[in-house]
């Protein structure tokens, strides 16, 4: 029997990738010197897509695969898969639901001591010899400090739950206030930044909360506080945490979003304060594995005839 072709946007969980090729004929973007034309190449029997919930698949992309009958997300597609031209072609689009609370939430707190403690720092220190002849800079202590947390969410209220594991106070902001909360609310995000030693932001990306942390936020959160971005890059002003960070006017970030992915500014990349990790919240083996399973019994399903176990749409 002949297998179905699909066309696989960007490289995915390498597992996952090997199962897709010993089951379909899989032809891969990334790997085309000009992927224009190789899409045109193969666009007459390619009857699949996989992409990821980041890339999604544009509006281009559907008119360029006339075959085209599933896309199937490795991961979850906010807003970045034409679901208008979905319908109207009678494709069907997959995702992989997972739970990603705790492992966010790991991140989050893993960030933050990293950055207090200034370990990234201390390694590099290590690493080049510098200890033979000099003392690293101290960090700051986590126990004991107030960690603010913007928005408190599933994710929120894990990071909540670990700061205080770690001995700190804890408060949020958000758009409303949650009833079944404990912690203390602060409707004014910038009174709640004075108050505290740091900010972590985990709220979604919306328009109302884009660029929610500008440079009034991050100049009460002062000279001795530290920014953690676990949410998306425009939740926080570049140039004003750019500039914050130039200019110590906060003492640190731990960043694990940007605004361009993967383009990190240069600025960023040259700081001793700033700990950056590749947009890792979600990157377990254990998180990539589920979602592979997932992808794979979407296609399997599609392919024979019968009604794919997790659509999105």
């Amino acid at each position: 029997m002949t297998k179905p072709e699909i066309i696989v946007m960007l490289p995915i969980y390498a597992p996952t990738l090997a199962e897709l090729e010993r089951e379909f004929s899989v032809h891969k973007l990334w790997t085309a010197r000009d992927p224009g034309a190789f899409v045109q190449e193969v666009s007459g029997r390619v009857r699949g897509a996989v992409t990821t919930g980041a890339l999604g698949f544009s509006r281009s992309s559907f008119h360029a695969l006339p075959k085209l009958e599933i896309v199937a997300c490795f991961g979850t597609p906010h807003g970045t898969v034409d679901l208008a031209i979905a319908k109207e072609r009678g494709v069907v689009v997959t995702n992989t639901p997972d739970f990603i609370t705790e492992t966010v939430a790991d991140l989050a707190m893993g960030l933050l001591v990293t950055v207090m403690r200034r370990i990234c720092e201390s390694d590099r220190f290590l690493r080049a010899g510098k200890w033979l002849n000099a003392a690293a800079t101290p960090g700051s202590e986590v126990h004991g400090k107030t960690c603010g947390i913007v928005g408190l969410g599933r994710i929120g209220r894990g990071i909540a739950k670990r700061a205080q594991a770690f001995g700190m106070s804890v408060c949020y902001h958000g758009p409303r206030q949650k009833q079944d909360a404990a912690w203390p609310y602060y409707s004014d995000l910038e009174s709640m930044a004075r108050e505290a030693d740091c900010l972590v932001v985990c709220c979604p990306l919306t328009p109302e909360s884009r660029n929610l942390i500008d440079a009034r936020v991050l100049d009460a959160l002062g000279p001795d506080g530290f920014l953690v971005n676990v949410a998306r890059g425009p939740v926080v002003d570049e140039s004003a945490l750019l500039a914050a960070l130039a200019n110590k006017r906060i003492a640190g970030a731990g960043l694990d979003v940007f605004w361009d992915e993967p383009r990190v500014p240069a600025e960023l990349l040259a700081m001793e304060h700033v700990v950056l990790v590749p947009h890792i919240g979600s990157s377990t083996r254990e998180i990539r594995a589920e979602r592979g399973r997932k992808l794979l019994a979407n296609l399997r399903a599609h392919f024979a005839g019968k009604p794919v176990p997790t659509p999105f749409a």
